[in-house]
Protein backbone atom coordinates (compact mmCIF):
# COMPACT_ATOMS: atom_id res chain seq x y z
CA UNK A 1 0.00 0.00 0.00
CA UNK A 2 2.61 2.64 1.07
CA UNK A 3 4.79 1.46 -2.09
CA UNK A 4 1.21 2.09 -4.12
CA UNK A 5 1.37 5.65 -2.41
CA UNK A 6 4.83 6.27 -3.19
CA UNK A 7 4.14 5.80 -7.01
CA UNK A 8 1.26 7.57 -7.11
CA UNK A 9 3.01 10.66 -5.67
CA UNK A 10 5.96 10.14 -7.25
CA UNK A 11 4.17 9.81 -11.17
CA UNK A 12 2.43 13.24 -9.88
CA UNK A 13 5.40 15.02 -9.45
CA UNK A 14 6.46 14.00 -12.96
CA UNK A 15 3.55 15.53 -14.32
CA UNK A 16 3.65 18.32 -12.05
CA UNK A 17 7.54 19.15 -13.63
CA UNK A 18 6.28 18.40 -16.97
CA UNK A 19 3.60 21.25 -16.86
CA UNK A 20 6.16 23.80 -15.25
CA UNK A 21 9.10 22.85 -17.22
CA UNK A 22 7.38 23.46 -20.72
CA UNK A 23 7.44 27.06 -21.45
CA UNK A 24 4.81 29.28 -21.82
CA UNK A 25 3.51 30.24 -25.28
CA UNK A 26 2.63 33.52 -26.63
CA UNK A 27 -0.05 33.72 -29.24
CA UNK A 28 1.52 36.32 -32.20
CA UNK A 29 -0.06 38.42 -34.50
CA UNK A 30 -0.54 35.78 -37.89
CA UNK A 31 -2.06 32.27 -37.24
CA UNK A 32 0.12 30.54 -40.02
CA UNK A 33 3.15 31.82 -37.18
CA UNK A 34 4.46 29.19 -34.84
CA UNK A 35 3.25 30.72 -31.26
CA UNK A 36 6.47 31.85 -29.42
CA UNK A 37 7.27 30.97 -26.07
CA UNK A 38 8.03 34.00 -23.19
CA UNK A 39 12.03 33.43 -23.79
CA UNK A 40 11.33 33.84 -27.20
CA UNK A 41 8.91 36.93 -26.93
CA UNK A 42 11.83 38.45 -25.02
CA UNK A 43 14.23 38.04 -27.31
CA UNK A 44 12.01 39.60 -29.88
CA UNK A 45 11.08 42.36 -27.58
CA UNK A 46 15.11 43.14 -26.90
CA UNK A 47 16.35 42.45 -30.77
CA UNK A 48 12.94 45.74 -31.80
CA UNK A 49 14.56 49.26 -32.45
CA UNK A 50 13.72 51.77 -30.24
CA UNK A 51 11.24 53.76 -31.28
CA UNK A 52 10.78 57.56 -31.69
CA UNK A 53 9.32 58.68 -28.59
CA UNK A 54 12.25 56.39 -26.42
CA UNK A 55 15.16 58.21 -28.46
CA UNK A 56 13.70 61.34 -27.64
CA UNK A 57 12.58 60.93 -24.32
CA UNK A 58 16.36 59.53 -23.57
CA UNK A 59 17.68 62.87 -25.24
CA UNK A 60 15.46 65.22 -22.94
CA UNK A 61 15.67 63.50 -20.10
CA UNK A 62 20.04 63.80 -20.45
CA UNK A 63 19.30 67.41 -21.16
CA UNK A 64 17.41 68.26 -18.03
CA UNK A 65 20.45 66.98 -16.36
CA UNK A 66 22.30 68.79 -17.72
CA UNK A 67 20.20 71.66 -17.76
CA UNK A 68 20.61 71.37 -13.92
CA UNK A 69 24.50 70.92 -13.70
CA UNK A 70 26.42 74.25 -12.13
CA UNK A 71 27.93 76.92 -14.34
CA UNK A 72 31.17 75.82 -12.76
CA UNK A 73 30.55 72.01 -13.84
CA UNK A 74 29.60 73.21 -17.37
CA UNK A 75 32.50 75.72 -17.52
CA UNK A 76 35.03 72.88 -16.14
CA UNK A 77 33.61 69.80 -18.67
CA UNK A 78 33.41 72.76 -21.79
CA UNK A 79 36.95 73.96 -21.16
CA UNK A 80 37.98 70.13 -21.21
CA UNK A 81 36.05 69.34 -24.53
CA UNK A 82 37.57 73.15 -26.23
CA UNK A 83 41.28 71.22 -24.99
CA UNK A 84 40.53 67.96 -26.15
CA UNK A 85 38.95 69.18 -29.98
CA UNK A 86 42.80 70.43 -30.64
CA UNK A 87 43.65 67.15 -31.18
CA UNK A 88 41.55 66.66 -34.47
CA UNK A 89 43.83 69.61 -35.65
CA UNK A 90 47.40 67.84 -34.34
CA UNK A 91 46.41 64.53 -35.84
CA UNK A 92 44.91 65.86 -38.88
CA UNK A 93 48.45 67.69 -39.52
CA UNK A 94 50.25 64.87 -38.29
CA UNK A 95 48.63 62.18 -41.05
CA UNK A 96 49.09 65.29 -43.82
CA UNK A 97 52.69 65.70 -42.93
CA UNK A 98 53.58 61.85 -43.66
CA UNK A 99 51.42 61.95 -46.38
CA UNK A 100 52.79 61.88 -50.12
CA UNK A 101 52.73 65.75 -51.18
CA UNK A 102 49.48 66.90 -53.79
CA UNK A 103 48.16 63.33 -53.79
CA UNK A 104 45.07 64.16 -54.79
CA UNK A 105 43.42 61.06 -52.59
CA UNK A 106 45.27 62.29 -49.48
CA UNK A 107 42.08 64.15 -47.77
CA UNK A 108 40.36 60.12 -47.71
CA UNK A 109 43.27 59.54 -44.89
CA UNK A 110 43.68 62.92 -43.46
CA UNK A 111 40.24 63.73 -42.47
CA UNK A 112 40.08 61.01 -40.51
CA UNK A 113 42.26 62.67 -38.38
CA UNK A 114 39.47 65.17 -37.03
CA UNK A 115 37.50 62.26 -35.82
CA UNK A 116 40.03 62.17 -32.64
CA UNK A 117 38.69 65.04 -31.08
CA UNK A 118 35.14 64.01 -31.23
CA UNK A 119 36.01 60.59 -30.05
CA UNK A 120 37.59 62.29 -26.83
CA UNK A 121 34.65 64.11 -26.26
CA UNK A 122 31.74 62.49 -26.62
CA UNK A 123 32.94 59.27 -25.01
CA UNK A 124 34.47 61.17 -22.35
CA UNK A 125 31.30 62.64 -21.65
CA UNK A 126 32.39 66.77 -22.60
CA UNK A 127 30.11 69.49 -23.12
CA UNK A 128 30.70 70.33 -26.85
CA UNK A 129 28.52 72.93 -28.14
CA UNK A 130 26.62 71.20 -30.46
CA UNK A 131 25.81 68.76 -28.86
CA UNK A 132 24.17 70.80 -26.33
CA UNK A 133 21.76 72.82 -29.43
CA UNK A 134 20.10 69.56 -28.94
CA UNK A 135 19.76 67.74 -25.57
CA UNK A 136 19.11 71.59 -24.07
CA UNK A 137 16.45 72.11 -26.62
CA UNK A 138 14.17 69.57 -26.26
CA UNK A 139 13.25 69.82 -22.57
CA UNK A 140 13.01 73.36 -23.45
CA UNK A 141 10.01 72.48 -26.34
CA UNK A 142 8.39 70.22 -23.81
CA UNK A 143 8.62 72.90 -21.27
CA UNK A 144 7.95 76.15 -23.04
CA UNK A 145 8.81 78.60 -20.02
CA UNK A 146 10.96 81.46 -18.85
CA UNK A 147 12.85 79.84 -16.49
CA UNK A 148 13.68 76.70 -19.33
CA UNK A 149 14.49 79.38 -21.69
CA UNK A 150 16.97 81.33 -19.12
CA UNK A 151 18.78 77.98 -18.25
CA UNK A 152 19.02 76.71 -21.79
CA UNK A 153 20.96 80.41 -22.47
CA UNK A 154 23.02 79.67 -19.43
CA UNK A 155 24.17 76.64 -20.29
CA UNK A 156 24.82 77.54 -24.34
CA UNK A 157 26.58 80.64 -23.34
CA UNK A 158 28.77 78.54 -20.53
CA UNK A 159 29.59 75.79 -22.85
CA UNK A 160 30.32 77.93 -25.95
CA UNK A 161 33.00 80.02 -24.13
CA UNK A 162 34.37 77.59 -22.06
CA UNK A 163 35.05 75.75 -25.18
CA UNK A 164 36.52 77.94 -27.18
CA UNK A 165 38.99 79.15 -24.43
CA UNK A 166 40.15 75.43 -24.20
CA UNK A 167 40.59 75.92 -28.26
CA UNK A 168 42.20 79.51 -27.86
CA UNK A 169 44.85 78.03 -25.13
CA UNK A 170 45.21 75.04 -26.87
CA UNK A 171 46.09 76.73 -30.57
CA UNK A 172 48.32 79.49 -28.58
CA UNK A 173 50.55 76.37 -27.09
CA UNK A 174 50.92 74.31 -30.22
CA UNK A 175 51.41 77.89 -32.43
CA UNK A 176 54.17 79.27 -29.37
CA UNK A 177 56.00 76.03 -28.40
CA UNK A 178 58.77 73.74 -29.88
CA UNK A 179 56.32 71.00 -28.96
CA UNK A 180 56.15 70.34 -33.27
CA UNK A 181 59.12 70.53 -35.65
CA UNK A 182 58.32 73.43 -38.41
CA UNK A 183 57.01 70.41 -40.79
CA UNK A 184 54.45 69.61 -38.60
CA UNK A 185 54.05 73.72 -37.73
CA UNK A 186 53.63 73.71 -41.52
CA UNK A 187 51.38 70.82 -42.13
CA UNK A 188 48.77 72.47 -39.64
CA UNK A 189 49.14 75.85 -41.33
CA UNK A 190 47.89 73.93 -44.58
CA UNK A 191 45.11 72.05 -42.24
CA UNK A 192 43.86 75.24 -41.01
CA UNK A 193 43.43 77.27 -43.87
CA UNK A 194 40.82 74.90 -45.27
CA UNK A 195 38.47 76.85 -42.85
CA UNK A 196 39.21 79.98 -44.07
CA UNK A 197 37.27 79.40 -47.25
CA UNK A 198 34.00 80.65 -48.75
CA UNK A 199 32.33 83.96 -47.92
CA UNK A 200 29.46 85.06 -45.12
CA UNK A 201 26.36 82.87 -46.70
CA UNK A 202 28.78 80.19 -47.93
CA UNK A 203 30.21 79.65 -44.21
CA UNK A 204 26.49 79.04 -42.59
CA UNK A 205 25.48 77.17 -45.02
CA UNK A 206 28.69 75.00 -44.00
CA UNK A 207 27.43 75.53 -40.50
CA UNK A 208 24.21 74.28 -41.20
CA UNK A 209 25.51 71.35 -42.19
CA UNK A 210 27.59 70.62 -40.07
CA UNK A 211 25.29 71.56 -36.71
CA UNK A 212 22.73 69.14 -38.48
CA UNK A 213 25.21 66.13 -38.63
CA UNK A 214 26.82 66.34 -35.25
CA UNK A 215 22.86 66.80 -33.99
CA UNK A 216 21.98 63.28 -36.00
CA UNK A 217 25.03 62.03 -34.06
CA UNK A 218 23.65 62.90 -31.02
CA UNK A 219 20.37 60.90 -31.66
CA UNK A 220 22.11 58.39 -33.00
CA UNK A 221 23.94 57.18 -30.14
CA UNK A 222 21.28 56.14 -27.76
CA UNK A 223 20.41 53.60 -30.56
CA UNK A 224 23.98 52.95 -31.31
CA UNK A 225 24.65 50.11 -28.61
CA UNK A 226 28.39 48.85 -29.23
CA UNK A 227 28.57 51.07 -32.77
CA UNK A 228 28.80 54.40 -30.78
CA UNK A 229 31.94 54.37 -32.07
CA UNK A 230 31.60 53.77 -35.57
CA UNK A 231 28.52 56.26 -35.32
CA UNK A 232 31.24 58.64 -33.89
CA UNK A 233 33.74 58.11 -36.79
CA UNK A 234 31.71 58.22 -39.58
CA UNK A 235 29.62 61.18 -38.84
CA UNK A 236 32.43 63.30 -37.73
CA UNK A 237 34.21 61.82 -40.82
CA UNK A 238 32.02 62.85 -43.26
CA UNK A 239 31.72 66.67 -41.08
CA UNK A 240 35.39 66.67 -42.26
CA UNK A 241 35.67 65.50 -45.60
CA UNK A 242 32.84 67.85 -46.54
CA UNK A 243 34.66 70.63 -45.60
CA UNK A 244 30.99 71.76 -43.06
CA UNK A 245 32.02 74.32 -40.70
CA UNK A 246 32.22 73.54 -36.90
CA UNK A 247 32.19 76.51 -34.41
CA UNK A 248 34.47 74.83 -31.89
CA UNK A 249 37.30 72.34 -33.97
CA UNK A 250 37.22 75.23 -36.34
CA UNK A 251 37.74 77.77 -33.89
CA UNK A 252 41.17 75.65 -33.14
CA UNK A 253 42.57 75.87 -36.49
CA UNK A 254 41.29 79.92 -37.19
CA UNK A 255 43.22 80.69 -33.92
CA UNK A 256 46.34 78.64 -34.37
CA UNK A 257 46.11 81.10 -37.26
CA UNK A 258 45.82 83.71 -35.47
CA UNK A 259 48.52 82.85 -32.98
CA UNK A 260 51.21 81.91 -35.77
CA UNK A 261 50.16 85.66 -37.23
CA UNK A 262 48.25 84.55 -40.79
CA UNK A 263 45.51 86.48 -39.89
CA UNK A 264 43.85 88.68 -37.96
CA UNK A 265 41.37 88.54 -35.00
CA UNK A 266 38.70 90.60 -37.48
CA UNK A 267 38.49 87.36 -39.95
CA UNK A 268 38.55 84.99 -37.16
CA UNK A 269 35.39 86.48 -35.51
CA UNK A 270 33.61 87.82 -37.89
CA UNK A 271 33.97 85.59 -40.96
CA UNK A 272 34.13 82.31 -39.12
CA UNK A 273 32.60 82.50 -35.43
CA UNK A 274 29.65 84.53 -36.25
CA UNK A 275 28.62 82.93 -39.49
CA UNK A 276 29.60 79.36 -37.71
CA UNK A 277 27.67 79.77 -34.52
CA UNK A 278 24.83 80.87 -36.77
CA UNK A 279 24.73 78.03 -38.81
CA UNK A 280 25.51 75.07 -36.21
CA UNK A 281 22.27 76.20 -34.01
CA UNK A 282 20.14 76.48 -37.46
CA UNK A 283 21.32 73.01 -38.32
CA UNK A 284 21.61 71.54 -34.77
CA UNK A 285 18.13 72.77 -33.34
CA UNK A 286 15.78 73.62 -36.76
CA UNK A 287 17.17 70.76 -38.31
CA UNK A 288 17.21 67.67 -35.75
CA UNK A 289 15.70 69.20 -32.55
CA UNK A 290 12.38 70.33 -33.74
CA UNK A 291 12.07 68.13 -36.52
CA UNK A 292 12.08 64.90 -33.85
CA UNK A 293 10.29 66.67 -31.49
CA UNK A 294 7.54 67.18 -33.98
CA UNK A 295 7.60 64.05 -34.93
CA UNK A 296 6.87 62.73 -31.13
CA UNK A 297 4.25 65.60 -30.85
CA UNK A 298 2.66 64.23 -33.69
CA UNK A 299 2.58 60.67 -33.40
CA UNK A 300 0.67 61.67 -29.93
CA UNK A 301 -1.18 63.23 -31.81
CA UNK A 302 -2.50 60.44 -34.16
CA UNK A 303 -2.85 58.66 -30.68
CA UNK A 304 -5.75 60.61 -29.70
CA UNK A 305 -7.32 61.12 -32.79
CA UNK A 306 -7.74 57.48 -33.06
Amino acid sequence: MEDEQQISQTNEQIEIDTVTSEPELVAVSSPVVPSLNTGERKEVVKRSRLSAVVVHETIREEGERELKRSPAALAISGLGAGLSMGFSLVTQGLIHAYLPPNATWSPLLENFGYCVGFLIVVLGRQQLFTENTVTAVLPLLAHFDRRTILSVVRLWAVVLLANLCGALIFAWVIAHTALFAPPIQHAFMQVSLHSLRGDFGLVVLRGIFAGWLIALMVWLLPIAGDNRLHVIILITYVVALGSFAHVVAGSVDMLYLVNRGVISWLPYLGGFLTPTLIGNIIGGVSLVAVLNFAQVASEKLGNGYR
